[in-house]
């Protein structure tokens, strides 16, 4: 009877061994709730002290209170780390505030990120500036972008604001236009720039916003979402049709914004604008994006006639770069590669785009075209994107910051689906009418038929 005990007792830790196994590396946010969370918190509340001493956060403590330990204890004083907040457990990790000692700075603690993941036994550690003395540790338990899922809670998103792909600390990477009105994505075949892209125009259907696309490749990218699209051009002569009225709507916004500029003295502050964000919402056009895919079809050239017709497309194109932002005009170009080498005023367009995406490419260079000018330390992270990872990238804007992000699966037929729903919320531009791509109606589904021929029936 004590040999079955005994046999029961090491199957049933066997089992729950081999159950928390299977659990990390199925269900991974299972594990973390059940199993790494509660592990986690004790490992920080038993050894917080001794790891930041061990990575240098730790200050000598002031006097008066070094003498009133010596008056009163007679022990040695220690040094002081920083001051720990509350620790705030949630679905992939843990969240946690430091009150940073005099003479500490964010960057202290960031440095040590690295260490402080392997003594808390965590999958990453990331830092973030709250206040002048204060930063957040964001502890993450699991990979998240193995299998994405975007977090909840995402009703106080405003206009032009499009969650798009989930960032390494559990984060949702929004796409905020008004924040970075343009914006470079590079990424090589099978890398996942479609299925950014088509996250972007799902996000943007609902809203009330004028979608217009520039699609090289006979638009078989940007087709499928025909049905909401203001304007399609699908090769270069209609983009060199379709770009001229854009700058033209440009210029006419611009006249509607000096008009209200030019209004009467005793005007209200508040009335007097720069931007069409600033007039009434009566007054105020609706917002455009242009969506430009592979845009180095519009560069290639192979006739004088041609090179004369890409002058006049780039030049256009960074008009819209420069001017548009005031007049609600943003640009998303796509591209596999993107560099000086694709001829006259490439570079000056990727000057005038401030937010970056690079996807797995085939070579450093265009990771550099990228993020070299703005993020040099994110070269690397985007260079080592594995290929059975498609959607992984780096995202980085003119600040310097960067991150990982990967875009959540959005099957082409469900994008497709949401832009036919939301067709009604297309604005009408009537300069846009005759670029405004043919939808051909949704054939009716046929009721299915019974499954065998009919028999008749015998007594």
């Amino acid at each position: 009877m004590t040999d079955l005990v005994t046999v029961a007792e090491l199957g049933g830790s066997l089992a729950a061994i081999g159950g928390a196994a299977y659990a990390r590396h199925a269900h991974p946010a299972a594990y973390w709730s059940t199993v790494g969370l509660p592990l986690s918190v004790a490992r920080l509340l038993a050894s917080y002290s001794s790891t930041m001493d061990a990575c240098g956060l730790t200050v000598e403590p002031p006097r008066w209170r070094a003498l009133a330990v010596k008056a009163t204890t007679r022990r040695e004083v220690r040094p002081v780390p920083p001051r720990r907040g509350l620790i705030r457990p949630t679905s992939t990790g843990l969240r946690m505030r430091l009150r940073l000692a005099p003479g500490q700075e964010p960057a202290d603690v960031a440095a040590s990120a690295e260490r402080l993941r392997h003594a808390w036994g965590v999958h990453a550690v990331h830092v973030r500036d709250i206040k002048p003395g204060v930063v957040e540790l964001r502890l993450v338990g699991f990979d998240v972008l193995k299998k994405v899922r975007m977090p909840r809670g995402r009703t106080g998103l405003g206009a032009l604001q499009v969650p798009v792909a989930l960032r390494e600390d559990a984060t949702a990477y929004v796409r905020d236009y008004r924040a970075v009105p343009h914006e470079l994505v590079l990424g090589a075949t099978l890398s996942g720039k479609s299925m950014y892209l088509r996250n972007l125009l799902a996000g943007l259907a609902t809203q009330p916003v004028v979608l217009v696309g520039i699609d090289c490749k006979r638009g078989v990218e940007l087709s499928p979402f025909a049905a909401r699209l203001s304007a399609l051009a699908t090769d270069p002569d209609q983009a060199a049709e379709l770009l001229p009225v854009l700058v033209k709507e440009m210029e006419d916004r611009y006249d509607l914004i000096k008009a209200r500029q030019g209004i009467a003295p005793g005007t209200p502050a508040e009335e007097i604008t720069s931007d069409i964000w600033g007039l009434p919402d009566a007054e105020r056009p609706a917002p455009v994006v242009l969506f430009v895919d592979e845009v180095a079809e519009l560069f290639l050239v192979a006739t004088r006639k041609e090179e004369e017709r890409r002058d006049e497309m780039v030049t256009q194109l960074i008009r819209l770069a420069q001017l548009g932002r005031a007049a609600g005009l943003y640009l998303e170009v796509c591209g596999q590669r993107f560099g000086a080498e694709l001829g006259k005023g490439a570079t000056m367009l990727r000057a005038q785009l401030t937010g970056r995406v690079c996807h797995r490419v085939n070579d450093e260079a265009s990771a550099k075209m990228a993020l070299g000018d703005i993020a040099p330390e994110a070269v690397w992270a985007a260079c080592s994107i594995p290929s059975e990872r498609p959607g992984l990238a780096v995202a980085g804007d003119t600040s310097g910051g960067w991150s990982r992000i990967r875009t959540p699966n959005l099957s082409l037929a469900a994008a497709a689906a949401t832009c036919r729903a939301a067709a009604h919320f297309a604005p009408d531009v009537p300069a846009l009418s005759p670029f405004r791509p043919h939808v051909p109606p949704v054939p009716p589904v046929k009721p299915a038929g019974p499954s065998g021929s009919p028999r008749p029936v015998t007594e």
